[in-house]
């Protein structure tokens, strides 16, 4: 029986999902993401022009069907830069710019060499993200010597569940286990004092709804969590349930937009950045 080549491959996807039906499923991680742009590091995985000034460094990671969020690529590149230029107006501290005066961001992968030129790092919705043994390594690594990771912009119980199995693969819950940021903590006053961590909406909810919890009920709370090491540094600040990467990026498309989130979003960014290179 001769069966046109688009049939035949539908009637082989339809019978290879049926017989998987019955079998064990084995869940593997699948890129969901864009792929790595070129020219963020050489050709030995180092940050291209860096100068010592600060850089703000975006992780690049994998996403997969048992997490929650969209990608690596949430909210870049002009989060990163818009936080960077308040950051330099807003501090004395030195951050690269580039020729024609714009902060210079990077996107590192967890196995670069750059991630340990890069004092501070964030991810944005790392609900959906995915660690190898490989990445999740370099990561204690990274950590250990001093790093520091923000992680932001993810929503509900899923993604959380699935967040801490990846941060846990990095760093053990047993020996650095997730707490509750206190509000008298320095992180939250290296600067501005911020006296609650808002819940920031994405700019589409406010704005047809004016509502702030992306997940109804399972994201009414924000959580403000944290990761010591031993000394009591923070080497990993969560924000769930919240979405400071929208505060930033879209600041100048709504004015009541940026007056009830990004003037508060931009005082957290600045205490963690602050927080991040002096600690």
């Amino acid at each position: 029986m001769n069966v046109p080549l688009k049939a035949a491959t539908l009637l082989f996807a339809a019978l290879a999902l049926a017989a998987a039906d019955g079998a064990p499923q084995r869940r593997v991680p699948r890129d969901l993401s864009p792929r790595f742009p070129p020219g963020q590091v050489d050709a030995t995985g180092s940050l291209m022009g860096y100068n010592g000034g600060f850089q703000f460094c975006r992780i690049w990671f994998r996403s997969w069907p048992n997490g929650d969020g969209d990608g690596w690529f949430v909210d870049y590149p002009r989060a990163d830069e818009n936080l960077s230029i308040r950051f330099a107006e807003l501090t004395r501290a030195p951050v690269t710019h580039d020729l024609e005066g714009n902060p210079v961001t990077a996107l590192v992968r967890l196995t670069d060499s750059a991630l340990f030129r890069c004092p501070f790092t964030m991810m944005s919705e790392p609900g959906g993200s995915y660690f190898s043994e490989e990445e999740a390594k370099r990561l204690h690594d990274y950590l250990l010597k001093g790093g520091f990771l923000w992680v932001d912009d993810f929503w509900g119980s899923r993604a959380w569940s699935n967040w801490e199995t990846q941060i846990g693969k990095a760093l053990s819950p047993s020996e650095y286990p997730i707490i509750d940021v206190p509000a008298d903590h320095t992180i939250l006053h290296t600067l501005y004092n911020i006296d609650h961590v808002p819940q920031v909406p994405n700019i589409g909810l406010w704005r047809m709804y004016r509502q702030t919890s992306e997940r109804g009920e399972d994201s009414a709370q924000v959580h403000t969590r944290a990761i010591l090491d031993h000394r009591g540094r923070v080497m990993v600040m969560m924000t769930h349930n919240t979405d400071f990467g929208d505060a930033y990026e879209r600041e100048a498309e709504m004015p009541d937009y940026f007056k009830t989130f990004s003037v508060t979003g931009y005082a957290l960014g600045v205490d963690i950045l602050l927080y991040s290179m002096t600690h």
